[in-house]
């Protein structure tokens, strides 16, 4: 990873390079919660074949960073679609990112004759901070491609629904695996670029339906691209410190990097276990406010906070906007809460990262403070 690190171009994406220093420390990741849900999903379940699905090759070493094409084009995702924003991808240069998907594998894979397969890696995204989200996270990705004529004189829209029935029992038994009988799960109609059709698994988690993955049958248009005419498939992608939050009872995404022996402790098997909340440390809530124009992108401000603060972040939210009644000018205030998962915060350090932030905001993101 370190030679990842040095082959991106200096090209003024310090950003980039931020993200990057979060992969130089992923070999320290405290990944205890994500290896169990490996090895009961993976091993318990997945790699059982069935009377449709055989037993899966396993990727998880393939590179995070890939171009634009496997990314975006080759999962033909439209030109104007909301992922390929700078604001949302972290882009090295105009042909290459950082993937937001292991999706990103699924052609070249599909390719090189693999039929049935799971690629787990990081994916990265410019997102909102708050207890859920991390620039950096895991993803699981399953593939499995049939040949048409192994299902005899049968129309391609009844195959079509043979394979969809599969993929649903299929993942509908791997979560149950996992959280038991139990489970309240429900199907909804989904749309992704790839699939279609495209569908996302719910689970009823407390007193409220939660998204725990999407799938849906390949994209014909991406079978044809790559040769496989006369085949049909699905794919489904499913978070894997999601799921762990849900499985484990995880309050914060930021725990899966704490270094604090009293989370890494709990994990040391490959066993479920309910987590158990240590001391929080006390919070500390600070205030920006600046005025906006049609240039600024949130994410661009939550990506310089989290540069700025790291880990220490907690959450940003927006607590007001304001337009001024006169010029029509809009401001907006955002409140930041710093906390460790770690320790206690100092005064004095809470105010230099914050008068870093409001310096970062003028002098990289051109906002006019109030």
């Amino acid at each position: 990873m370190h030679g990842m690190l040095r082959r991106i171009p200096t090209c003024g994406e310090k950003r980039i390079k931020t993200v990057f220093t979060h992969i130089q420390i992923k070999r320290y990741h405290s990944i205890g919660p994500l290896s169990g849900i490996d090895c009961i999903y993976c091993i318990g379940y997945l790699s059982r074949g069935n009377e449709l699905t055989p037993t899966f090759t396993f990727f998880d070493n393939l590179n995070p960073i890939v171009s634009t094409h496997k990314c975006f084009d080759s999962l033909l995702t439209p030109k104007d679609h909301v992922s390929r924003r700078p604001s949302d991808t972290y882009y090295i240069n105009k042909d290459t990112v950082l993937r937001t998907h292991t999706s990103a594998h699924q052609t070249e894979l599909m390719s090189n004759h693999n039929n049935a397969f799971l690629v787990t890696g990081d994916v990265y995204r410019r997102d909102e901070i708050d207890s859920t989200h991390y620039p950096i996270f895991h993803q699981m990705e399953g593939v499995r491609i049939f040949e048409r004529k192994q299902f005899g004189n049968l129309t391609e829209d009844q195959q079509n629904k043979i394979i969809e029935e599969d993929l649903k029992k299929w993942l509908q038994g791997a979560i149950t695996a996992i959280f038991g009988q139990e489970l309240q799960m429900k199907w909804v109609d989904a749309y992704f670029p790839f699939t279609h059709p495209s569908f996302e698994l719910e689970i009823y988690f407390r007193e409220k339906w939660l998204e725990m993955l999407g799938c849906g049958l390949v994209h014909q248009d991406i079978l044809k691209s790559i040769g496989l005419r006369d085949h049909v498939g699905w794919a489904f992608g499913l978070g894997l410190e999601r799921l762990a939050m849900v499985l484990f009872q995880i309050p914060d995404i930021r725990l899966f990097w704490s270094q604090d022996e009293r989370f890494k402790s709990q994990f040391t098997r490959d066993e479920i276990i309910k987590f158990q909340e240590y001391s929080k440390y006390p919070p500390c809530i600070k205030d920006i406010s600046f005025w906006i124009d049609e240039r600024y992108q949130p994410n661009d401000f939550f990506e310089m906070v989290r540069g700025v603060g790291g880990d220490l972040i907690e959450s940003v939210q927006l607590a007001d906007r304001f337009v001024h009644p006169k010029t029509k000018r809009e401001s907006h205030c955002y409140r930041i809460n710093f906390r460790s998962m770690d320790r206690s915060l100092t005064h004095d350090e809470i105010n230099q990262l914050q008068q870093s932030i409001r310096d970062k905001s003028l002098s990289e993101l051109k906002l006019d403070l109030r």
